[in-house]
């Protein structure tokens, strides 16, 4: 197969990744639990991670290249590792931010990679869009990964024995570094290439077309419902569902799994159907889900839920609005980055990422808030705003999509 290092690099920088990131849901409710912080304290951890994402990729996008791709994994793989060894040693909240910054700052060049090298390992539009599907798709399974794992280490008797899940991670991005260390890369050499201060105002310069600053919006609004929801989950399962602690993270992979089938299904029926039709149709059945699934929260009698037999109906329906967004954000990205020029792809990359991680931040921040301020049962109905937001944009984008097909 061609290019199959690269691309098993690819699949599991994404899946160690993916874990690593998406423990933040889980992270929110341990650090609420075991440091005593706020919901609103809590909700700084998303932007440990997300500023920092945001903050790299904006600057990496252009010089990455340069770089390298193998050596900028393989500092990104350094760096979280050695985060890992901080949370499982410090084991307070500063070390979890510590952690999460580690961990942005590792994804940023992870990402800015992945994205790029898509477009390396790929010959045609339909190539591209299938290996997006099946990246984000391993992605998922990561996350399911982490809601697994993580609730194996609780203990009633040891309330330190879940840090022995770092322990653990660290031994697999150990694993990942020597595989990368050890394999050959087979890239296209960068030719005339321009100063970083010339990259990076060529990077810039893409915001002023139509389709990427329609992207920006949509990637900025898309992360903000998902993180939201997701960083949130696990908190809402123990405060509004009454779930106890393993069995609320664990209900959480729910979401996950619904994501992963969502996002693998979507690659047959988007053959199928136009993608712009189905998008639209996913949108309205996740705003949908919200407003008829969400009521069912309110009124849940106060009593602790430690079997799955007595979760509530809603503890099962509610985060099969996975299946329903799933779909939305490999398909977007695939479109937008198959239509820009190949040399643009890591640049395109950073802005996505930047964008993308502003807008998880805010998502995670403001459910957060109303969490504290207005309760669980509600917070969740903020998703509407961006839901609405989206099926504007991606009308947007379709049209300009359209015209810039028959332009070619």
């Amino acid at each position: 197969m061609k290019n199959i290092t690269i691309k098993l690099a690819l699949f599991i920088n994404y899946f160690v990744f993916a874990a690593l990131l998406n423990s933040v849901g889980l992270l929110i409710q341990k650090s609420q639990n075991m440091y005593g912080v706020s919901e609103v304290q809590a909700s700084v951890l998303e932007p440990a991670k997300d500023l920092t994402i945001a903050f790299v990729a904006f600057l990496i996008g252009s010089l990455l290249p340069k770089l390298g791709y193998k050596k900028g994994m393989l500092i990104s793989l350094a760096v979280v590792f050695t985060g890992c060894f901080v949370m499982y040693f410090g084991d307070s909240f500063w070390s979890v931010i510590v952690l999460f910054a580690c961990t942005g700052f590792s994804f940023a060049i992870i990402k800015v990679s992945v994205m790029a090298l898509i477009g390396v390992v790929t010959d045609t539009e339909k190539q591209h869009k299938a290996f997006m599907s099946y990246i984000e798709s391993v992605f998922m399974l990561g996350i399911v990964f982490a809601y697994v794992i993580f609730p194996m280490f609780y203990s009633e008797t040891n309330p330190k024995a879940w840090l022995n899940v770092y322990l653990v991670l660290a031994g697999l991005i150990a694993l990942v570094f020597v595989f990368i260390l050890t394999s050959k890369f087979n890239l296209p050499k960068v030719e005339n290439p321009k100063s970083f201060q010339e990259d990076f105002k060529d990077m810039l310069g893409l915001l002023k077309r139509p389709l990427i600053l329609l992207f920006a919006v949509f990637a900025f609004m898309y992360v903000m419902t998902e993180q939201g929801i997701m960083s949130w989950l696990p908190t809402f399962n123990q405060k509004v569902l009454h779930l106890n602690e393993r069995l609320a993270g664990q209900m959480a992979v729910i979401l996950m799994l619904s994501i992963a089938f969502g996002r693998f299904v979507s690659g047959i029926i988007v053959k199928k159907i136009h993608w712009y039709v189905f998008l639209t149709i996913c949108l309205f059945a996740a705003a949908s889900l919200v407003v008829f699934v969400l009521p069912m929260a309110s009124g849940i009698a106060i009593t602790q839920i430690d079997t799955l037999a007595q979760v509530p109906l809603i503890g099962f329906v509610f985060p099969l609005i996975g299946l329903f967004l799933a779909p939305i954000y490999p398909i977007v990205n695939s479109t937008i980055i198959s239509a820009t020029e190949k040399h643009f792809h890591g640049a395109v990359a950073g802005l996505l990422t930047f964008f993308s991680a502003i807008g998880g931040t805010c998502g995670s921040v403001i459910i957060g808030y109303l969490f504290q301020k207005i309760g669980g049962s509600k917070a969740f109905y903020f998703s509407l705003i961006p839901l609405a937001v989206l099926v504007v944009v991606l009308f947007f984008i379709n049209k300009l999509n359209r015209k810039n097909e028959a332009l070619t």
